[in-house]
This record gives structure tokens, C-alpha cells and sequence, in this order.
């Protein structure tokens, strides 16, 4: 998908005041920095999801009497630049609070940055587990389903599956550590005489496929946890559809099913694949359609799982500033522990032991239908479902 022009990213992109009258009130300013150069495929629909949600609740008078203006920035895809304009949303633009980031390692140094300025920060999108647990804070609260809940999630497969020598594949930074480390665990607590046979850590962004495969070949697996994403994910699934070399692997696979990462591969999507995922096309409850009716009528395009991750870090906002009553950082942390809501797949909440939220994701097998990917047979899983309890929580994150 196209990136935004070098001018765009640059400046503030506002998207304030919409759909209100001219002398309204003075706004609420939300500070928003995300990896947009760096990750277009996912960030690019999170955006619109963003304006979406601003423009809804704009026009309904915005929260409390107050308009959402949204001050959105580039962080560059580096920690170091994520905590410079973190800083500068905060003491320049006056920002009431920051959400966004995407990369875990980005996350969790804005993440860090909150808690020594003690400000709010929704992190919407990062997935380590380290945000809410072993490094939690707190100011800092999570929108998305983590590694630990999205491995948890496709473990039931993989068990039943009851294959004893798995590979590994996944991007060698924090997302992908996290999810290796879990799935590993958890696997081995449950079918104790796995084996794991080959390993391969790739550069995030540089897949060299080629040899990665045949390293995965070499090692006669029967089965494959990949954590790969992005453009590495179809450079490592047309290599190895070239190959012949999963042909008969039992593949389970984190974040595939999203369109994000599943459309560019159309007809040579991997069938089979157990994945997590964002079957639009499937899911018939009501607020969801309502948001697809709503997301189609704006942008006259079908949602990725970025549209609905950026929608909700709005509504979520939107939800506890008004029981905050305001924007007060200390009332606003209060505020999000145990705060309820309904997005796009439904109720959720965010826990007030760990600060995460437990909107779910789908799970189910890849397939092909009219030349494109698909995800045949999903089933929601409902975050809570696959969450520690809050007994186990407190052994795993440090006390506020």
C-alpha cells in the first residue's frame, strides 16, 4: 500500500474539529506517533480508522461539550526518535495524552517514556507481553490482543495437531522473541516430548528467504510456528511454495489472517494455515456492520485490521475521558481500569490488574476463493478467555 508524502509525514497531521461548528470549545488534543513510513500496509487503514472514529464523535458533540483533535506524527520506526517526538507531542503541541506506536521495541520505549513523565499512553497496536507485564506501568494501557493471547488463542490447534518436530521462523526484535518464547513454553508444557528442530531469526524487514527455507527444509519438520509479517511473510511463503518445501508441514501462524498481510498474496495465500486474523467478510454481528457500513460509506474500501485497531484507540479514548470527566492524567488512569466498551468485534474491557484490553482476535484456516486469500471457518476468540488471572498477574507485573 502507498506511504504517505515526505510532506505529510513531516507535519502534524491534524484532523480536528470535524463536523463541528465554527467556536466550539476548546478541544481535546490527542498526541499520535506511529511507525507510518516504516509499516504502510497496516498503518495506512489504522489512520482512516483514527479519522472515522474522530469524525463520529465530533459530530455528536465530542466528549463532554469537547471536540477530539488528533495531532498524529512519525516516529520515525526508531525508539530513540519515538521518545523525541513523544516529548515534543507532550511540551510543544500540549497534547492531554499520547496513544499509537506499532513495533513491540517502540511500544515498550514510549511505554517508558509515560511512566517517567507520567503521562496517559494507550498503546494501541505493539504486541510484546513486556508492556503489560514485566515492564507495566501505570499510565500505560493496551488496546490489541498480545503474543501471550494470540499464541494462546492457536495453541489449541497446534496440540491437537500432536506434532513432534516443530521449526520456528520470526523476526528477530521484541514481538517476535515474545511469541517464540510463549508458544515454546506453553507447547512443551502441554506435549512434553516436542522437539524443536530448526530456529531461524531473520532481520525485521530483511528476509533473505532462500536459505531461511531451506534451513526450515533441511531440519524435516512436521510442523511450523511462523511469526513472520509484512512483505517478509510473502517473500517466505512464495519461496517456499516454489520449493515444495511445507507442502506436507502442519503450518500455525500469528497474524496471516489479516488482510494487512494476506491480500498481496491473492491466489498463492498458504491454504491450510492456522492463523489469527481479520476475516471481514465473516463476521455478521451488528456493530460490526455497522462499522463496515460506516467505514465503506467514508472511504469506499473494505476495513484491515489496522481501520478496526485505529477506531478503537479513539473510541476507547473517547470512552474514558468521559468517565474520567475530563482529561486529568490521574483520573484518566483510574478511569481506564475496568473501563467497559463495545468496538467493531463487540464487549470488551480493560483489566485494572494489567491494564490490557480484552478485545479478541479470530482464528481459523487459510483457503483461496475468487483468486484471494481468505480465512475459512473463523472463530472470535474473546480475549478474556485466554488471559492470565489476576492472581497470576500480580506474580508477573510490577505494582503501580
Amino acid at each position: 500500500m502507498p506511504s504517505f508524502p515526505a510532506m505529510r509525514l513531516a507535519a502534524v497531521l491534524a484532523f480536528a474539529m470535524l463536523a463541528l461548528p465554527a467556536g466550539a470549545t476548546e478541544p481535546i488534543r490527542i498526541g499520535e506517533l506511529n511507525s507510518y513510513k516504516a509499516q504502510p500496509a497496516f498503518l495506512d487503514p489504522y489512520r482512516k480508522g483514527m479519522e472515522l472514529a474522530v469524525e463520529e464523535i465530533n459530530a455528536g458533540g465530542g466528549v463532554g461539550g469537547r471536540p477530539l483533535e488528533l495531532i498524529s506524527r512519525d516516529d520515525g520506526g526508531n525508539p530513540g526518535d519515538a521518545v523525541r517526538v513523544a516529548e515534543d507531542l507532550v511540551t510543544r503541541d500540549k497534547v492531554d495524552l499520547i496513544a499509537g506506536t506499532f513495533l513491540s521495541h517502540i511500544g515498550l520505549a514510549v511505554s517508558g517514556y509515560a511512566a517517567k513523565r507520567k503521562v496517559f499512553f494507550l498503546a494501541a497496536e505493539p504486541l510484546t507481553d513486556k508492556i503489560t507485564w514485566e515492564n507495566g506501568n501505570r499510565y500505560t494501557f493496551r488496546l490489541r490482543a498480545s503474543t501471550y493471547m494470540q499464541v494462546a488463542m492457536l495453541l489449541p490447534e497446534a496440540i491437537a495437531a500432536n506434532k513432534k518436530r516443530w521449526a520456528i521462523v520470526y523476526p528477530n526484535y521484541e514481538y517476535g522473541q515474545s511469541a517464540v518464547e510463549t508458544f515454546k513454553a506453553k507447547l512443551k508444557a502441554a506435549q512434553p516430548d516436542v522437539e524443536f528442530v530448526a530456529e531461524q531469526a531473520t532481520p525485521l524487514g530483511k528476509l533473505d528467504a532462500g536459505p531461511v527455507v531451506q534451513a526450515i527444509a533441511d531440519a524435516r519438520p512436521d510442523a511450523l510456528f511462523n511469526v513472520e509479517f509484512g512483505p517478509d511473510l510473502a517473500k517466505l511463503v512464495r519461496e517456499a511454495t516454489t520449493r515444495g518445501a511445507f507442502k506436507d508441514v502442519f503450518v500455525v501462524s500469528l497474524l496471516s489472517g489479516e488482510p494487512e498481510y494476506l491480500d498481496p498474496l491473492k491466489e498463492e495465500a498458504p491454504e491450510g494455515w492456522v492463523v489469527t486474523g481479520y476475516p471481514w467478510q465473516s463476521i455478521a454481528t451488528s456493530e460490526h456492520q455497522a462499522f463496515l457500513d460506516a467505514y465503506r460509506s467514508k472511504y469506499d474500501d473494505y476495513p484491515r485490521l489496522g481501520s478496526v485497531v485505529g477506531y478503537t484507540t479513539i473510541k476507547s479514548i473517547a470512552a474514558g475521558i468521559a468517565k474520567a470527566g475530563g482529561t486529568e492524567t490521574e483520573k484518566l488512569v483510574d478511569a481506564f481500569k475496568g473501563l467497559t466498551l463495545t468496538g467493531p468485534f463487540g464487549p470488551f474491557q480493560y483489566r485494572a490488574s494489567d491494564h490490557q484490553a480484552t478485545m479478541g482476535a479470530f482464528v481459523g484456516k487459510l483457503g483461496v476463493k475468487d483468486g484471494a486469500g481468505i480465512m475459512l471457518e473463523p472463530k472470535y476468540v474473546d480475549g478474556a478467555s485466554v488471559l492470565p488471572s489476576d492472581a497470576e498477574v500480580s506474580k508477573l507485573r510490577p505494582a503501580d
